[in-house]
């Protein structure tokens, strides 16, 4: 059975950092590329960011861009969110999810291609 357990959300002043961490379990994690999304009250869940497999590849919504750092310690089967210079529109459930297919090379932004969800993390960022 997969497991993905986020942690690390909360309650955070504009301009505040947070790391997001989300530990996996029942796949060979490291053979997955991973991806983090989020959704705010009465929005769709959008991408935020992914990670190849083997961590060489990375990819941004624009919204984060320069702001959001990923990455994954596949000996610790964990993936990472660091979000610095926050802002009160991050606000949002945070979501990791991994990717369907098996030491795929894609990055993918839509949500139709992970197969697996953790429950998620609240944060919230106040003005």
């Amino acid at each position: 059975q997969v497991q993905l357990i986020e942690s690390g959300g909360g309650l955070v002043q504009a301009g505040g950092s947070l790391r997001l961490s989300c530990a996996a379990s029942g796949r060979t994690f490291s053979m997955y590329a991973m991806g983090w999304f989020r959704q705010a009250p009465g929005k769709e869940r959008e991408f935020v960011s992914a990670i190849t497999w083997n961590g060489g590849n990375t990819a941004y919504a624009d919204s984060v861009k320069g702001r959001f750092t990923i990455s994954r310690d596949n000996a610790k089967n964990t993936v990472y969110l660091q979000m610095n210079s926050l802002k009160p529109e991050d606000t949002a459930v945070y979501h990791c999810a991994s990717d369907r297919v098996n030491r795929g090379w894609g990055l993918h932004r839509s949500r139709n291609e992970y197969d697996y969800w953790g429950q998620g993390t609240q944060v919230t960022v106040s003005s």
